[in-house]
Order: C-alpha cells, then sequence, then structure tokens
C-alpha cells in the first residue's frame, strides 16, 4: 500500500475524513452513489480533506474522486497493512458505508486512531429491506400478491426483523459508532420507537437538495415512461419484473403509442433477454446521466414492492418535475403528509389504471408536478439541513470522550466485536500467508 500522499494530508492539522466504502462511488448508477456523493460534498465544502478507500475493484461506472481532490486508495481485507495506513493518518473522522465495512474495518480504526470519530452511513437499513423481502416472499406464494398493510406496519416488521441475524448486526455497528446517518424518518421511528436507539445516537440525514429546478419540457414536449435502476439491487429486478408481467401490458393496451424505456447499470443477460420492441419495452441499460431521460419522460413508474431507505429514483423523478407511480414502499419517508406528485398505488391493476390517467390529463399531470416540487422544498432543502449536519458532527468531536463513555452498550459490542472479527481477521491473515 503507498501511503506516501498522507503528508500531504497530515499538514497544518487540518480535519480528514476517511472513507470506508464497500464500493466505489457511482452516482450516476444507484441512489446509494449519489447519496455518498452528497455526504462527501458536505464534508468538501467545509474545507476537509477526504480519503475515499475500499477493498473492492475499481468499476467502470466509478466517478474519478481525484477530479474532486479527493484522494483514492485501494486497501485489503483482513491485512494488517491497514493497521500501519490508519496509525499514519489518525482522521479526524473514520466514515463506514455501510454496516459490513464496521464490521471488517471498525475494531482496527478503533486500535490504530482511537480518538476518530466513528460515523456509519447505514445508506437505508439492510435488515430492513431483507425482512420485507422474505416477507414479500411469503406472500407472492401464498396470494400472488403484496400486502402493504404488513409490508409497512412497523410493529410486525420489528417482530420478524428481531429473528433475523443480519438485524442484530445492522444495530450492534449503530451502537459501536459514534454516530449512525439515518436516510428515513421511518426507519428512524423504526430504530426509535421499537428498538429503542437513544435519538442522539443516530443523525437523520436524508437526500439534500437545492432550489434551482432546470428548465424543463412541457407536457406536449414529453411522451412515454421511464423507469430507472441499478439491476444488481433485488427491489429494482423484482419490480422490473411486476411492470413486465403485469403492469406495462395493461398500460401499453390502453395506449399503444406509448413505450417503457428501463435503464439501469449492470444488466444481467435475463433483463436484456426482456427487451421487446413491439410490445414497446426498451431495456437499455446503463445511462451516463439520467438528465435528458428522466426530463423528456411524460411518466415515471417506480412499482417498489420491497427495499427501504429513501428512493433516489423518485426524488430524480421530483428534481426534473416527471410525475410518477409508485406504491407505499416506494414514497416511504418522501412526502410526509404533502400530496404525491402523482400517484401512490398497491395492484397492478390500480398503477396501470393511474398511469394510463395521468399520462392522458394535462391538468392533472401539472398538478402533480408541483406537488412533486413543494415536498422536495419542504423537506429536502439543502440550505436547512446541511448546517444542523456539520454543527452536529463538530458537537461530536469535541465531546467525544463523554460521549463514549455514557454508550456502554457500545462499549460492551465493541468489547465482544472486537475479540471475535479480531482473531478471526488475524487467522484469515495468517492463512493466506
Amino acid at each position: 500500500m503507498d501511503i506516501s500522499f498522507l503528508n500531504h494530508f497530515m499538514l497544518n492539522n487540518q480535519k480528514t475524513l476517511l472513507i470506508i466504502g464497500s464500493t466505489w462511488c457511482e452516482p450516476n448508477s444507484s441512489a446509494a452513489g449519489h447519496r455518498m456523493r452528497q455526504i462527501m460534498d458536505l464534508f468538501l465544502a467545509d474545507h476537509w480533506h477526504l480519503i475515499f478507500a475500499s477493498t473492492a475493484a475499481k468499476s467502470p461506472h466509478r466517478q474519478d474522486l481525484t477530479r474532486l481532490g479527493i484522494a483514492e486508495i485501494q486497501i485489503q481485507l483482513n491485512h494488517s497493512s491497514f493497521d500501519i495506513f490508519i496509525e499514519d493518518l489518525l482522521p479526524t473522522a473514520v466514515l463506514f458505508d455501510r454496516f459490513m465495512s464496521e464490521e471488517q474495518f471498525g475494531w482496527r480504526v478503533r486500535q490504530y486512531s482511537p480518538q476518530s470519530l466513528l460515523i456509519l452511513d447505514s445508506e437505508d437499513l439492510h435488515s430492513l429491506r431483507h425482512t420485507r423481502h422474505l416477507l414479500l416472499k411469503t406472500q407472492l406464494k401464498q396470494d400472488n400478491k403484496a400486502d402493504f398493510s404488513i409490508l409497512t406496519d412497523q410493529k410486525k416488521l420489528y417482530q420478524k426483523m428481531i429473528k433475523e441475524d443480519m438485524t442484530k448486526r445492522e444495530v450492534g455497528a449503530i451502537y459501536r459508532c459514534d454516530i449512525c446517518l439515518i436516510i428515513s424518518l421511518f426507519e428512524m421511528k423504526l430504530l426509535t420507537h421499537h428498538f429503542l436507539i437513544n435519538e442522539e445516537q443516530l443523525f437523520y440525514l436524508p437526500f439534500l437538495f437545492q432550489r434551482n429546478p432546470p428548465s424543463l419540457p412541457t407536457f406536449e414536449q414529453r411522451k412515454d415512461f421511464i423507469w430507472m435502476g441499478n439491476f444488481r439491487h433485488q427491489p429494482n429486478w423484482d419490480a422490473v419484473l411486476w411492470l413486465k408481467q403485469q403492469i406495462w401490458p395493461a398500460i401499453k393496451q390502453a395506449l399503444p403509442q406509448a413505450n417503457l424505456n428501463i435503464y439501469g447499470a449492470y444488466p444481467p443477460k435475463k433483463a436484456t433477454d426482456l427487451n421487446n420492441k413491439k410490445e414497446g419495452f426498451h431495456v437499455h441499460g446503463w445511462i451516463e446521466s439520467e438528465q435528458q431521460a428522466v426530463k423528456n419522460a411524460r411518466i415515471y413508474l417506480a412499482p417498489l414492492r420491497f427495499g427501504a431507505g429513501l428512493k433516489g429514483k423518485l426524488f430524480a423523478a421530483m428534481h426534473y418535475q416527471t410525475p410518477s407511480i409508485t406504491t407505499p414502499i416506494g414514497a416511504e419517508g418522501i412526502n410526509q403528509g404533502l400530496e404525491w406528485g402523482g400517484k401512490i398505488e398497491q395492484t397492478a391493476e390500480k398503477i396501470a389504471q393511474a398511469a394510463v390517467d395521468l399520462y392522458q390529463n394535462k391538468t392533472t399531470w401539472q398538478r402533480a408536478q408541483q406537488n412533486g416540487q413543494q415536498i422536495l422544498n419542504h423537506h429536502f432543502d439543502l440550505s436547512t439541513l446541511k448546517q444542523d449536519f456539520m454543527q452536529t458532527i463538530y458537537f461530536k468531536i469535541e465531546h467525544l470522550s463523554t460521549i463514549r463513555q455514557q454508550n456502554f452498550i457500545g462499549q460492551l459490542l465493541q468489547h465482544h466485536q472486537h475479540q471475535s472479527t479480531r482473531y478471526m481477521a488475524l487467522w484469515i491473515e495468517a492463512k493466506n500467508r
């Protein structure tokens, strides 16, 4: 590992953030990548030095972070070279992009850079998404349809989640860190009301947008439907299949001239095989910039039957003022009592009918546009949320010792996790020699 560049970051005691990523940042491929870019921008705007480290191979669609002044470094899993790296760097803060990153590297950071603030970005609650997937598969076997009343019931979700190993791992990582970034108010409530995690352990940081909507085509200038989603994300693949098998045929029958354009990174052959020009079902794969595709579409279809967090595709729809048809899962944590920028439905039949109606009704379509803008302006305004975030980070840094003393559960979990993970990692490293 080449660490000669570290001298640059240690000069003048400037603030340094080390990000340990499970994958490289791909803002144009996934909502997770877009969120990571937004978090990095918050620190860059406050004049922090950033280093992005990952064990993953550099992906074809990754953003070149060096152009933003962010150092990139490849690190090794279960290897003591990381210990030397982190001890030389001694970053002000370390951000783990998912709970798995904290499991792999958290104990090393605590041992070799104990004064670093530990930040966990949950992205979304993986255990919630996992549990909903299990519930959905059971529902589809029994009734061949999703029961959203169960999939969104926090009490029932909690009762199912606590039986899953992933939940225990994820909640453990939350406790072991000094602060955990939560993207959705639904997940904030789930963690505080059911898992009884202290709110001071969490920080609500959703997607952030500036109030500067771009110049956009009119209703008459737009046509067709759009869907976007990374094919490696299971909820997206499920939604594409639901579109293909049940939703799009009904829309196409009512609107014979319409097309559905599907975009997404890393489409497998089973996805590209769904492409059918006669049916107006077009699978395009990855697109470098979403702007042109989304702003020229008349309707955004997002029939998500499971998942967690906030859905980046629906924020893209609102940003480019493209009304959307989605489900209670898709809209979760977004409108927060405001009228949706399109329609929220629960069955294939109602989704298709809502899509057809909205596609043909200019007045309703324009009102949906306005609703989407109100949601962004009221709940996801960058200027309102960024200051609170950075103030919280500085408060945590200043009072780090006290915060850790008050987090006894975190200390307990660190003790056991440190021993088990440490010795497993050392055993793997010795075996690899």
